[in-house]
């Protein structure tokens, strides 16, 4: 038996997580596909047609309206004696790649924006410990290692005191360059010792120099007196951590708003190859045509095409999205 199948504009990729073949979760399946989920290049998934997408195809052509995996163990599961006997053949005419717009009903968060007035008037901007504890931010490296080893190091430059100047400061101090400097390394044994949950060395064994800034901020938070006011109920320092910041929950802290939501992103990854520079990877649509043998005789095949015809499923999806209908099905026994 042989049924062929026309498709376009068949989307290659998936922007969620997980697996058809499993229950789905209670919460859904998450969305990966967000621009800050996209720089890892695991979520960036790039899908073909396999014997799942040809038997889901089927079990759609006969009626069956059921996620697959419930089909599959379900005890009337139609195909169960002859999915074996199956094999197919995907022909593309037409691969292209193309800028997608996708919708993310869950609502991420803007990493870099904020919403509301912004609160200048906190009293970690306006206390008497304020001057001290953010003049960390103004000191060159080598004096943050200094300010680190040193409990009596006194610092004598001051920083803005108000959210927007702080948070453009660490920016400022995230486009430091990792290194491996032996000054630096020294001092992240000594913040392994106070700190020793924190693992501040990348892969290469190199050290960003925001870790140690972020990190004196805490040893700052210590040394300082009175300073319950800058502290989360968590005894942390809002949107900081030891080892970098996040904007928007910084932010998120000092302003009367809530962050700010995005409700969909282009589909996009960029990556640096070298030898090739800055490459882009957009959604993949693919049109084409497949074909689908079943080895079996021929009154089982009169019996599957005519339960197709029975459902008269007219057009429906190969993959994810697209338009896929079936333009000949033929009963005799494949040779």
């Amino acid at each position: 038996m042989k049924i062929d199948i026309e498709y376009e504009s068949s989307w290659r990729n998936s922007f969620l997580d997980g697996s058809n073949n499993e229950p789905v979760p209670k919460k859904g399946r998450k969305y990966i596909a967000s621009m800050t989920n996209l720089k890892n290049e695991k979520n960036f998934i790039i899908r073909e047609i396999s014997l799942d997408t040809v038997m889901g195809v089927l079990n759609r052509l006969i009626g069956d309206q059921r996620k697959l995996y419930q089909s599959r163990i379900s005890e009337n599961y139609y195909f169960s004696e002859i999915e074996n006997d199956i094999e197919f053949n995907d022909v593309p005419s037409a691969i292209t790649e193309e800028m997608t717009y996708l919708r993310n009903v869950s609502g991420s968060t803007d990493q870099n924006s904020f919403t509301g007035s912004i609160k200048n008037s906190d009293p970690i901007f306006n206390s008497d410990y304020s001057v001290e504890f953010w003049g960390v931010l103004t000191l060159e490296i080598n004096e943050v290692c200094k300010f680190i080893t040193d409990e009596n190091y006194q610092i004598k430059s001051q920083l803005g005191l108000d959210p927007v100047t702080i948070i453009q400061k660490l920016e400022s101090i995230n486009k430091y360059k990792t290194s491996n400097d032996q000054l630096l390394i020294d001092t992240v044994s000594i913040l392994e010792s106070k700190f020793e949950a924190v693992n501040y060395l990348t892969k290469k064994g190199e050290v960003p120099p925001i870790s140690l800034y972020c990190s004196a901020l805490y040893i700052q938070l210590d040394r300082l007196s009175n300073t319950d006011t800058a502290k989360t109920k968590a005894g942390g320092i809002a949107g900081i951590s030891k080892r970098g910041f996040t904007k928007k929950d910084f932010m998120n802290r000092y302003t009367t708003g809530d962050k700010k939501k995005i409700w969909g992103n282009p589909y996009i990854r960029e990556e640096f190859i070298k030898g090739e520079g800055k490459v882009r990877h957009l959604m993949t649509k693919a049109s084409g045509k497949l074909e689908i043998k079943i080895d079996i005789e021929r009154d089982k095949a009169k019996e599957i095409k005519s339960l197709i015809e029975n459902a008269g499923v007219s057009s429906f999806y190969l993959g994810k999205k697209g338009l896929a209908y079936v333009t000949n099905i033929d009963t005799r026994e494949v040779r």
